[in-house]
């Protein structure tokens, strides 16, 4: 992606399946290397993940979730998922992003703020919003300050790869 570069944000399609799940898969590997073990990202396979993409793209709306996807020209770069919060705690308008992702080369050049940002305005700039995120992830966390989220003091230990990390919930009220 160059600086500058005009991006869309947009309401994903099943068609994104396989897009979203290539993005998904390659932000992992990016973003948690020397987190989570190379075995286990190396193993992530975007053919499989597609059709968990699909089934998911499909059932999204019925289950309250939007996809949200940001293009560069006619390719996905990123990606959004939001629904309603799945913490037992959660206030009953809480909602949650699932999942934010980019690909490594889309990194730092505002895709992931406009995507962030059309969020933000679609659930309501004063709707409570959180989410969770590895406390390792000094970049995520990094971003997901500067939109006005903070770590609320919960943590939860999650296995990913044979590891046990930290994930951190942040929230934004």
């Amino acid at each position: 992606m160059q600086p500058n570069a005009e991006v869309e944000v947009r309401v994903a399609t099943v068609d994104d399946a396989a897009a979203i799940a290539t993005v998904h898969v390659r932000s992992w590997q990016s973003g948690y290397a020397g987190i989570v073990p190379a075995s286990y990202l190396d193993a992530l396979d975007p053919e499989t993940a597609t059709e968990r993409w699909r089934q998911w793209l499909a059932a999204g709306p019925a289950d309250d979730v939007v996809t949200w996807v940001v293009t560069s020209g006619s390719k996905v770069v990123g990606f959004a998922s939001v629904g309603p919060a799945r913490d037992e705690d959660a206030r009953r308008s809480e909602r949650e992003v699932y999942s934010i992702y980019l690909v490594p080369e889309a990194w730092g050049f505002g895709a992931a703020r406009e995507l962030m940002r059309t969020v933000i305005n679609e659930i309501g700039e004063d709707a409570p919003l959180s989410l969770w995120v590895v406390a390792d992830s000094a970049r995520a966390r990094q971003f997901y300050r500067r939109h006005g989220f903070s770590p609320d003091g919960v943590e939860e230990i999650r296995e990913r790869g044979g590891v046990d990390l930290t994930e951190v919930r942040y929230r934004r009220s």
